[in-house]
Order: C-alpha cells, then sequence, then structure tokens
C-alpha cells in the first residue's frame, strides 16, 4: 500500500468538515489546503477518497470523491482480554502494538488481583486511533471498557476460548489450538496471575488452558504474544 495521509472520521458525509484535532493536524502539522487529497478512514471498514473543498482559520471541510472497502488482512475475529496493569504507559504501549498487528476486539478484565479498576477510554481510543492510522488500517478494534471477569466468561463469547495462566498443569501452546476462520478470545491475567477459583471458573465455562512458551512473560508482553500467535494462525 502506497503512503496514505489518513485521517479518522467516524461518520462519513459526502461533504462534511473534519473534526476539530483532525483539522488541527490536517491544517497546522502537515500544512495541507484546497485541492490537497487525503484519505479518511471510517473505523468501520471503509477508507474514503477526499479532497480539501475550503480552509478558514482551524476549520478544514472535504469532499468525498471515492470509497472503498480495505480487503480482509485477516481471516476469523480476533479478541484478546486482558487485566491492564497499574503503569498506564505500559497499557497504552500494548494497545498501540495490538491494533498494528492486527485485532478485532480488546477486552478490558477487572480479576481478582487487578492492579487497576478504571481505563481512560477517551485516550485509550485516541491511542488506537493513531494506530490504525499509522498501520493504514480502515477498520479500528471494539474497545470494550473495564468488564468483571466473571461476567465475561460466563457471556458465551468466542467459538474457541482460551485461558494462558500460570498454575502448573499441562497445557499446549497457543500457537498448536488457535484455527483459522474462527471467533477466537483469548484471556490474559494480571502481574499476580488469574486466581484458582477464576482459572476453575474459565475452565467450566468452556475455556481450555494454554501455553504462551517457557519464559514468564509481563501482562503486556503476553497479550501482545497472544495477539500476534491468533494473528498469524489467521493470516491470508
Amino acid at each position: 500500500m502506497s503512503e496514505k495521509r489518513i485521517f479518522y472520521v467516524p461518520e462519513v458525509q459526502p461533504e462534511m468538515e473534519l473534526p476539530e484535532d483532525e483539522a488541527g493536524h490536517c491544517i497546522r502539522v502537515l500544512r495541507l489546503r484546497e485541492g490537497d487529497g487525503i484519505v479518511i478512514a471510517d473505523g468501520k471498514g471503509t477508507f474514503h477518497d477526499a479532497v480539501i473543498s475550503s480552509v478558514a482559520g482551524r476549520r478544514c471541510v472535504v469532499s468525498i470523491s471515492r470509497s472503498e472497502r480495505q480487503e480482509p488482512l485477516w481471516r476469523g475475529r480476533i479478541t484478546l482480554a486482558y487485566a491492564p496493569t497499574k503503569l498506564m504507559e505500559r497499557n497504552e504501549w500494548f494497545i498501540e502494538k495490538a491494533v498494528e498487528i492486527g485485532v478485532d476486539r480488546i477486552v478490558f478484565l477487572k480479576t481478582e488481583h487487578s492492579e487497576r479498576d478504571v481505563m481512560k477510554m477517551e485516550r485509550v481510543e485516541r491511542i488506537a486511533v493513531a494506530a490504525m492510522k499509522q498501520s493504514q488500517k480502515a477498520y479500528l478494534p471494539e474497545l470494550v471498557p473495564m468488564t468483571d471477569f466473571r461476567r465475561f466468561v460466563q457471556s458465551g463469547c468466542g467459538e474457541d476460548r482460551f485461558i494462558a495462566h500460570c498454575e502448573n498443569e499441562e497445557k499446549r501452546h497457543l500457537a498448536d489450538c488457535v484455527k483459522a476462520g474462527r471467533d477466537t478470545v483469548t484471556l490474559i491475567g494480571p502481574e499476580g496471575d488469574f486466581s484458582h477459583a477464576e482459572i476453575e471458573m474459565a475452565l467450566q465455562n468452556g475455556f481450555t488452558p494454554v501455553s504462551l512458551g517457557l519464559s514468564r512473560l509481563r501482562t503486556e508482553t503476553a497479550a501482545l504474544a497472544a495477539v500476534h500467535i491468533m494473528n498469524l494462525a489467521n493470516r491470508l
């Protein structure tokens, strides 16, 4: 794909004004002017070619000239659910890299050993949007606010469900379990791991225990490794 100047507008109209933050980037940072072309991603899988029709102060109006659905970049549906770390910069690093690699849904879990109870979703979405644009995708993953572990595992999510935990038991590697084209969910616990009761609850609700290798990984590293494994298994 050739380099694109991509902007994010969730609700696209034939002629419209760019949102304030996107207009500022367009006018003040890139110094684009009337007649210049840009690409708008709607976050729902479509790229829209647009031409800047007018610039006035901080306002930028564009006209859509062509729309095209982005071809799928992977098969199936990839969901990563994890208990975010106490340090927000580590969560932000994971979100950015996961979106760059390719994921359909990120769920933030509240577990017994969670270090963090709240995620500022506005900030999370800004990071995801920037990663979507940087990696030249037209699809923005679904970002699910902090969700109770019990409620999530009992929700019947996904066709194939996996839980990566540190308790000593024989487990297959996630890479040997993921099947292409399936709706796949993987759970990653906090630094203190899932509690034994949570692991048992997940198993009772159809989750298969898996390993991510012999190394003990930090939460955000394990989460990114799981996303990468699921994405590779579903590559086109």
